[in-house]
């Protein structure tokens, strides 16, 4: 069993591993940059060392990651997600350091980080995947001639893209021509490769994917489906398990399609395949995600399987604990991603110091967070600040749920997505448990919520009413 684990990453999913850990009787070790010096992370972890002043450049150094690693005494390292945490970079130093990556293998990694790779695996494995090109674009010409060929609108997306950038749609041959240059500079910015593919865009389709755990013994499960159709500009913003627009022979199809998938890439540990569902209740595959997802949460909610703790034992050896007729879903899960962002001014980042943090409990309620009162959420990072997630045993009763915990839910000092997510679960639409990824583009209407304000300031504008009433 892995002894001691180096933390690859920050914020709340760093505090999540080494929860895990601690769990498990395995010491960890935090990194940080001096921007995350009070971070919650590096209070959690048994150990922390600061790896350099930049703020973003000390989490991408993998080759230092991995010496401090050996050099603290680590034999293991679990990557999170963002940052390295798809890189195959990372999991190869680890190999030549001796040090187990808590993930897939590297080839695996650049294979499915790879999107033509990707298709061309899922094709010959015989999973559906979405019309598009089959190699990266030479040139617009080979666009537009491909775009007329399946048909408007398409999408134009970078071939080593992820995270939702890379990615834009053309309706028609106009925009195909003046969105090309833009995702190919894009794609190098972002990736470093300035590689494109062309794909027929699904029309607002539900955005389904499947948990999966395989381990180096051949064995491989799904542990249900997530719903992610709740997305703003293909950022997922509420993630649903199950769907609650899923049949059970619908859930069984696709379980087992996301298990065929994984073991024809010879996949081990976590990871997740995402699947687009169109109007004809048709599933498309359309990539994997190597690694943990920040959704895990609501899978862990109704299937009671710790996702981190099995990442940790599959990465040493060990085979999975269950068979796929051991594992049962059990209710409803949603996961809020607590952005330190105002709705109402097209969703801009709010960083700075929380005045005030209450996080709400009861039962069916979790809460993963790295921040506290009096905590600056330091504006180098992506804006989530918190993950709130749900559970009770209806869809109806844990949109209630929801609603009450968001409203128990105190974050002051930045503004956050929390009122807009309370619109959300008024909205009859949503509450039927039928909707698409054009959910949020078709009801601006949400972000016309009251703003609520900080007891003391109600506490102020009350007395100062009163003593103008008296004269005073």
């Amino acid at each position: 069993m892995i002894r001691k684990i180096l933390v690859a990453n920050r914020g709340e999913i760093a505090v999540r591993i080494v929860r895990a850990c601690k769990e498990l009787g395995i010491k960890s070790v935090a990194i940080y940059t001096d921007a995350d010096r009070n971070a919650l992370h590096v209070k959690k972890a048994d150990e922390s060392y600061n790896i350099g002043s930049d703020p973003v450049l000390g989490y991408l150094n993998a080759h230092n990651i991995v010496n401090l690693a050996v050099a603290s005494g680590c034999d293991a390292l679990h990557p999170g997600y963002g940052f390295l945490s798809e890189n195959p970079l990372l999991a190869e130093i680890c190999a030549r350091r001796g040090v187990r990556f808590i993930g897939p293998t590297p080839e695996v990694i650049r294979q499915m980080g790879d999107k033509i790779e990707a298709r061309r695996a899922m094709i010959k494995a015989g999973i559906p995947v979405i019309p598009g090109s089959d190699h990266n674009l030479e040139n617009v010409e080979e666009a537009r001639t491909l775009a007329n060929g399946i048909g408007y609108p398409v999408m134009l997306k970078a071939t080593n893209g992820g995270g939702g950038r890379g990615i834009r749609r053309c309706d028609s041959e106009a925009e195909l021509l003046k969105n090309y240059e833009r995702v190919v500079s894009e794609a190098g910015k972002a990736f470093g490769k300035p590689e494109v593919f062309l794909e027929k865009c699904v029309v607002t389709p539900k955005h389904i994917e499947v948990q999966i755990l395989a381990d180096g013994h051949g064995n491989c499960v799904h542990l249900y489906e997530r719903d992610c159709s709740i997305q703003r500009r293909n950022q997922k913003l509420i993630e649903i398990a199950p769907s609650p627009q899923l049949t059970e022979a619908q859930r069984e199809y696709i379980g087992k399609l996301a298990v065929r998938a994984a073991r024809a890439i010879g996949y081990a540990n976590a990871g997740t395949m995402e699947f687009l569902l169109d109007a004809d209740n048709q599933f498309y595959f359309m990539e994997m995600n190597t690694r943990l997802q920040v959704e895990h949460t609501v899978t862990e909610s109704i299937t009671g399987i710790d996702i981190v703790q099995e990442q940790i034992r599959i990465a040493s050896g060990l085979p999975l604990q269950y068979r796929q007729e051991d594992i049962r879903h059990h209710g409803y899960a949603m996961e809020f991603r607590i952005n330190a962002e105002d709705p109402k001014n097209g969703f801009l980042p709010s960083f700075g110091r929380i005045t005030r943090y209450y996080a709400p409990g009861g039962p069916g309620v979790r809460t993963d967070a790295a921040m506290y009162t009096g905590y600056v959420i330091p504006p180098y990072y992506d804006s989530m600040c918190a993950k709130l997630t749900v559970w009770n045993l209806t869809w109806e009763s844990a949109i209630e749920r929801g609603r009450r915990a968001l409203d128990d839910m105190v974050v002051y000092g930045v503004k956050t997505t929390i009122p807009y997510y309370q619109e959300i679960l008024k909205n009859p639409e949503f509450r039927t448990g039928r909707f698409n990824t054009a959910f949020v583009e078709s009801h601006p209407e949400l972000i016309n919520y009251a703003v609520k304000q900080p007891p003391e300031l109600t506490a102020a504008v009350i007395s100062a009413a009163i003593a103008a009433h008296l004269g005073m």
